[in-house]
C-alpha cells in the first residue's frame, strides 16, 4: 500500500513512513493511492470488534506490518477498554442506534485510534532504533487521548498544545495531571485554530526538522483515520439489515471522524449517507452545502471540541473532489491561505451532496437536544453527541435505512452543560473520580510559532514541564 501527498510535491511512500512523519514534506496530507476492497459477507456480523478492526486496518499497513502483527497491536490496544464489546451499539428507536465510543481510558472516541497509533509508533521506532517527538494540537479530546496512549514510552516525547480557557475542566485536567516525564502540556493564549496552525508551521520549520525527529497525532496523521474507519465498518455489519446499509450522523469539527466514515464507504462498507453536525462554528457545514469555506473567528461554545473554523482534514476530501489532481488542490489551498476563502465548483460539490448532509446547532439548541433525547427515553449524552444525533434527526431522510449516531464522549466530561440540560451530571468512572483534585503541570505560551518552536527545541528528553499554579 502506497500513500500520496495531496499537494503532489512529495514521492509516494509506505505506511510506516506516512505514520512516522505525519505531514508530507510538501505540506500535504497523506492519502491512499487506491482503496482496498473489504470482502464483506454475513460472517462479519459475528466478528468481535478486535477482529473487525484488524481486518480493516491490515490492508492499509500492507508492506509495513503483517496481518498477525496488526491484530496483536489492536488486541492489546483495546484490552483495557471499559466495555466488553469495545464499541457497543445501543438501540434508541426502530430506526436509530447510538454507537458508543467513550469506553476507552480518556472517555473519548479519540482513544479508539490513538491507543492503536501509540503502539504502532512504538513498534516502528523500536525496529528503527530511533526516538521521536510527537507534536499535537487539541480542541479537547485528542490531547488527553494522545497523552494516555504515549505516556511513559521510552522512544517518544509528546508536546500537546491546547487553547487556554477553551476546553472543559475535565478535558484539561485529563492532560495536565499526567506527570510522566515524556509528557509536555502547553496552554496557548488563542483558539484551537491557532494551535493547529502553529503545529502545521512547526512541521514546515527547517530548524525544528533539522534538530529533531517530529511527527503528529492529530488526524492529519493518516493512521488516525485508518483506525477510525474500523468502527464504521463495525456499525455497518452489525446494524445494516439484508444489505440495506446504514446512514451515520457524526459530530465533527476538524472533519477527521466524519472522513473516516467516507473511508469506510470507499472500502465497500454499506454507508449510504453521512450527516455532519457542528456547533455555531459552522464553516464545515456550510462547505458541505455550498462548496465554500470562509475563514472566520472561532466562537466559544458548550461543545468546545468543535470550536473550529479551519477543518484540516477537509483537504483530503477536496483532493478526491478535484479527482486527485494535486495542482488543482494546491491552487485551492493557496487561495485559501491568501484570502481565507476556499471555493470548489458547484458541479463538484453537487456530486457529493447526495452522500453528505449537514446541520449546525446553537448552544440553546444543543442543550434542548440533550434534554429531548433524555425525554424520549434515551441516555444522557454530552453536547457533541447531542449535536450529532440532532443533525441526524433533521437531515437523515432515507426510509428503511437505519441511522447510526456516533457518541463521541462520555457525558461526565461536560458536567456543566449536561447539568443545565437535564438537571443532573453523570459521575466520572471510579478511576477518574479524584481527577479534579489532582495537581496540574503545564506551561503557558502566546499564540506565536516562534515561541513554541523555542519551547520545543529547548525540551531535553524526559525533562519535566514547569508547574503552573
Amino acid at each position: 500500500m502506497r500513500y500520496l501527498s495531496t499537494r503532489g510535491g512529495a514521492p509516494a511512500t509506505d505506511f510506516e513512513t506516512a505514520v512516522l512523519t505525519g505531514l508530507a514534506p510538501d505540506g500535504g496530507l497523506y492519502w491512499p493511492e487506491q482503496w482496498p476492497a473489504l470482502d464483506l459477507d454475513p460472517s462479519w456480523g459475528e466478528l468481535t470488534y478486535v477482529e473487525v478492526a484488524a481486518r480493516v486496518i491490515a490492508p492499509f499497513a500492507e508492506g509495513s506490518l503483517d496481518g498477525d502483527t496488526v491484530r496483536g497491536i489492536v488486541a492489546n490496544a483495546y484490552s483495557g477498554f471499559r466495555h466488553a464489546e469495545v464499541a457497543p451499539l445501543t438501540r434508541l428507536d426502530d430506526h436509530t442506534w447510538l454507537l458508543e465510543l467513550f469506553w476507552g481510558p480518556t472517555l473519548s472516541f479519540k482513544d479508539y485510534a490513538l491507543q492503536v497509533v501509540g503502539r504502532t509508533l512504538d513498534r516502528f521506532l523500536e525496529r528503527r532504533g530511533e526516538r521521536l517527538t510527537i507534536i499535537g494540537a487539541t480542541s479537547g479530546d485528542t490531547g488527553s487521548a494522545a497523552i494516555e496512549a504515549l505516556r511513559g514510552r521510552d522512544r517518544l516525547d509528546v508536546v500537546i498544545l491546547h487553547p487556554w480557557g477553551r476546553v472543559s475542566e475535565v478535558q484539561r485536567r485529563q492532560m495536565t495531571t499526567v506527570l510522566d516525564g515524556n509528557v509536555h502540556n502547553v496552554a496557548i493564549d488563542g483558539t484551537f485554530d491557532d494551535c493547529q496552525d502553529i503545529v502545521k508551521r512547526l512541521f514546515a520549520d527547517d530548524e525544528v526538522r533539522a534538530r529533531m525527529s517530529i511527527s503528529a497525532v492529530n488526524s492529519i496523521n493518516w493512521a488516525r483515520i485508518a483506525v477510525q474507519a474500523a468502527y464504521y465498518v463495525w456499525a455497518a455489519v452489525r446494524v445494516g439489515d439484508r444489505g440495506t446499509g446504514i446512514g451515520v450522523s457524526v459530530p465533527s469539527g476538524n472533519f477527521g471522524n466524519a472522513l473516516a466514515a467516507y473511508v469506510a464507504r470507499s472500502m465497500g462498507a454499506p454507508i449510504t449517507h453521512i450527516v455532519i453536525g457542528t456547533n455555531v462554528n459552522a464553516g464545515l457545514a456550510t462547505f458541505l452545502q455550498e462548496g465554500r469555506l470562509v475563514r472566520a473567528d472561532v466562537v466559544p461554545t458548550i461543545a468546545p471540541a468543535m470550536d473550529i473554523q479551519v477543518p484540516s482534514n477537509l483537504e483530503r476530501l477536496v483532493f478526491d473532489m478535484v479527482e486527485r489532481d494535486p495542482v488543482a488542490l494546491s491552487d485551492l489551498m493557496a487561495a485559501y491561505a491568501a484570502n481565507g476563502v476556499l471555493q470548489v465548483p458547484a458541479t463538484t460539490i453537487g456530486k457529493y451532496r447526495g452522500l453528505f448532509s449537514s446541520a449546525w446547532l446553537s448552544d440553546h439548541a444543543t442543550t434542548a437536544a440533550i434534554a429531548d433525547l433524555r425525554a424520549r427515553g434515551g441516555p444522557i449524552v454530552d453536547p457533541h453527541t447531542a449535536i450529532g444525533w440532532a443533525a441526524g434527526v433533521i437531515r437523515h431522510r432515507q426510509p428503511g435505512i437505519p441511522l447510526v449516531s456516533v457518541a463521541t464522549a462520555h457525558p461526565a466530561k461536560f458536567p456543566e452543560a449536561v447539568l443545565a440540560a437535564v438537571g443532573e451530571a453523570p459521575p466520572l468512572p471510579d478511576d477518574l473520580a479524584d481527577l479534579l483534585d489532582r495537581d496540574e503541570h503545564y506551561d503557558r505560551l502566546p499564540a506565536d510559532q516562534a515561541a513554541v518552536a523555542e519551547y520545543v527545541l529547548g525540551l531535553a528528553p524526559g525533562e519535566d514541564a514547569e508547574v503552573v499554579p
